[in-house]
């Protein structure tokens, strides 16, 4: 498909530079497609009424790690500044990066990333189109872990970034309730709209609560460059579908009610982990799953997003679900009501066009 297919116009001050207060105090654009009334404001606090009692909600797990890493590249007595956004590990000691100016890079060049409290040197072991290198690092594993943490500041999306500095209270802000397992370098931010006291009212309602784990990858904030969407190329991300949660959401199919997975990260590591009969199954591995119009989703019933950037995967990906009218007409609405965009931005929960499951 074209990608200008899936563009729209978005004023800059839709976009939120931070979250509502508190979490679930977000409005959500509840959209049905084949429904009587198509589109509905509520609010996040409003989910346990939409779903029944039985229907489980998979969550993402993953943590965001301080991945934004300023450094200086040194070449004999020659000095460059650049930035690096780490996306994938690859090995203990080594991460994929996307590095600012790459062209300053040459293969086994030295990088020192540091700051007043710690210091880290990486070696340049491979450079890619597009401006991603491989780095490998003087420390592995845990140490590396800390080094980073100890160096490294959150990297915060451009759209935010670009308008504000990071500071400490986006360290909480910028994390779900849910993470646990340190990998992502962005929110699954579907999860952060939620709170302790949303969950007591879920769990109240018989609403089942399940785990997923993606490690969310710099490459969400890359734009599309290509014309059509069969020439855009998919970075990788690793994520996991543990066998107890295959399990649980196979017998919640088999009742008849719903999956309803949070956020777009959730989606694309189940849709990832189905098989071609539809069955949920334990997944361990990389994914570059690209979801565009025409797909048949297997794993998921529902899903609750934030508003997505105009020619984005993501939006492809939601209106691969809903249908990409129905979504134009949807970010309409939201635009002209004054809904807040993007990572910090308010929700939706999306039920599926027919035929897209």
């Amino acid at each position: 498909m074209r990608v200008d297919q899936f563009d729209f116009e978005l004023p800059n001050e839709r976009i939120a530079l931070r979250p509502a207060r508190p979490r679930d105090a977000a409005r959500m654009l509840v959209v049905s497609p084949d429904g009587e009334d198509i589109l509905q404001d509520m609010g996040v606090r409003n989910l346990p009424d939409l779903l029944e009692p039985g229907d489980a909600l998979v969550f993402n797990d993953t943590k965001v790690i301080p991945a934004q890493l300023e450094g200086k590249r040194i070449r004999g007595d020659a000095v460059a500044g650049v930035s690096a956004t780490l996306h994938l590990r690859s090995a203990p000691d080594q991460w994929l990066s996307f590095v600012r100016p790459a062209k300053k890079l040459q293969v086994d060049d030295v990088v020192v990333f540091s700051n007043e409290v710690a210091s880290l040197t990486a070696r340049v072991v491979r450079k890619s189109d597009g401006g991603e290198v491989l780095l490998a690092f003087d420390k592995s594993g845990p140490d590396l872990d800390v080094a980073i943490a100890s160096v490294g500041h959150i990297p915060l999306p451009p759209y935010i970034a670009q308008k504000r500095g990071e500071d400490e209270q986006d360290r909480k802000d910028y994390q779900t309730i849910f993470a646990e397992k340190d990998g992502a370098v962005a929110a699954p931010t579907a999860g952060l709209h939620f709170t302790d006291d949303l969950l007591d009212s879920l769990t109240d309602r018989g609403i089942e609560q399940h785990r997923v784990t993606l490690h969310v990858g710099a490459g969400t904030f890359l734009p599309v460059k290509a014309d059509d969407t069969d020439d855009h190329k998919m970075h990788a991300e690793w994520g996991e579908v543990s066998e107890e949660t295959a399990e649980a959401l196979l017998a919640v199919k088999a009742r008849g009610n719903k999956v309803v997975s949070v956020g777009t990260t959730s989606l694309r590591i189940l849709e990832s982990s189905a098989q071609k009969t539809g069955a949920i199954a334990p997944f361990a591995d990389e994914t570059s799953i690209f979801i565009t119009p025409g797909y048949r989703f297997k794993a998921i019933d529902a899903l609750m997003t934030n508003f997505h950037l105009p020619r984005s995967t993501l939006f492809m990906l939601v209106s691969a679900f809903s249908g990409l009218e129905t979504m134009k007409s949807a970010y309409q609405h939201a635009i002209s009501s004054e809904y807040r965009f993007y990572s910090y931005g308010d929700a939706s929960l999306l039920f599926p066009q027919k035929g897209a499951i």
